[in-house]
């Protein structure tokens, strides 16, 4: 991995744990929730809410929406699963702001179409990462919301799964890529099926979420991660194809391959511990605040999309004239239209579903 890329991840972890710093102060600044405990054993709490070998910071439910939202300052066991995307939203814009500044300014790239998938791959890692927020900040308030927010949680993971997709097919792909692989007509399909993986992906992680009850079997991760993980292999193919086959480190003068490399080795790593509960699992009940897999796999993925913009952003740069030339701009543009399609699309997935839980909830009452 470059110099360039070790020196600017260490510099956004400084940021980053300065910030984190100041949580436990504000934490004793802040009114505890109001409960007879702030936070509750596993075994206080209502099985849907309980997290494989984590025992306890379990936060009370039926509680007004105040007490969770003032829970982002308290320390339970969502807190850094909270902090660490929502301190990687700032950061992100932060860093945007500073390489459109440092390519002539963010006002340059009005009405530039070349710039449409760069802007909502911007648009989508904002989304995924407030989604992500929302669904560990209030998901302890009632079963329906768990369901709720989680269900909008999946939604913003396909939205970002496809702004990654319009990212690297149109900043990050070479002709060979686009031209020898599947007969030449991988440059058709890729962008069609990105986005029905991605809402496959977001219906496949709903349902899982809505059919399966605790303790989950194993089959319930299966149903998550097929769609999720074909979507990445095929989103990221045109990088792969890049870093092992066209043999671009020669002249990759911007050195925009080195963070795509490091994306990579990012994801995979916040992948195996989405995958399994590694280190909660050797020891039950000492991960519970700080430490546990979801929050490293939180972690990872924020790493992962730091390195991300960094590599399309110089992409952008390095083939900023050549893009239309090389893709039409009515392409660029019904891409765009797809990304605000494939939303709704998984909005009335979400909705669809919550309602499906909703009336289940009610049944069970009755």
């Amino acid at each position: 991995m470059p110099t360039e890329v070790l020196h600017r991840l260490s510099t956004l972890s400084l940021t980053s744990v300065k910030q984190l710093g100041r949580l436990p102060r504000l934490s004793s600044s802040l009114p505890a929730l109001p409960a007879p405990r702030p936070t509750l054993a596993a075994s206080e709490v209502p099985t849907l809410f309980r997290e494989p070998h984590i025992l306890s910071g379990y936060r009370p439910a039926g509680q007004p929406w105040s007490s969770y939202l003032l829970s982002t300052f308290q320390w339970h066991n969502e807190s850094m699963n909270v902090w660490t995307h929502l301190l990687a939203a700032p950061l992100l814009l932060l860093r945007c702001w500073s390489l459109l500044e440092g390519a002539g300014g963010p006002w340059r790239l009005l009405g530039d179409v070349a710039a449409l998938p760069l802007v909502l791959y911007v648009v989508s890692a904002l989304t995924y990462l407030a989604c992500s927020v929302a669904a560990h900040l209030l998901q302890s308030r009632s079963e329906l919301t768990h369901y709720s927010v989680f269900f909008l949680d999946y939604v913003g993971v396909a939205v970002y799964q496809y702004g990654c997709a319009l990212g690297h097919y149109f900043y990050g792909s070479e002709p060979r890529w686009r031209d020898d692989i599947l007969g030449g007509l991988m440059g058709a399909v890729y962008l069609p099926s990105a986005a029905l993986l991605a809402w496959m992906s977001c219906a496949c992680c709903c349902f899982a979420k809505a059919h399966y009850r605790r303790p989950y079997p194993p089959r319930r991760k299966v149903v998550q991660l097929i769609p999720t993980g074909l979507a990445y292999v095929l989103d990221i193919s045109p990088v792969a194809h890049r870093l092992l086959v066209a043999g671009d480190w020669q002249r990759d003068d911007d050195g925009a391959l080195g963070f795509h490399a490091a994306q990579v080795v990012f994801f995979m790593m916040a992948a195996m511990f989405f995958s399994y509960p590694f280190p909660e699992c050797c020891l039950p009940g000492h991960c519970d605040i700080i430490g546990h897999a979801h929050q490293l796999f939180h972690f990872f993925l924020a790493l992962c999309t730091v390195c991300q913009l960094e590599a399309l952003f110089r992409d952008f740069l390095a083939r900023r004239a050549a893009i239309l030339d090389v893709h039409g701009g009515e392409l660029v543009v019904g891409a765009g239209v797809s990304f605000f399609v494939l939303v709704l699309c998984c909005l009335a997935t979400a909705v669809w579903m919550r309602r499906t839980v909703q009336k289940r909830l009610k049944d069970q009452q009755a």
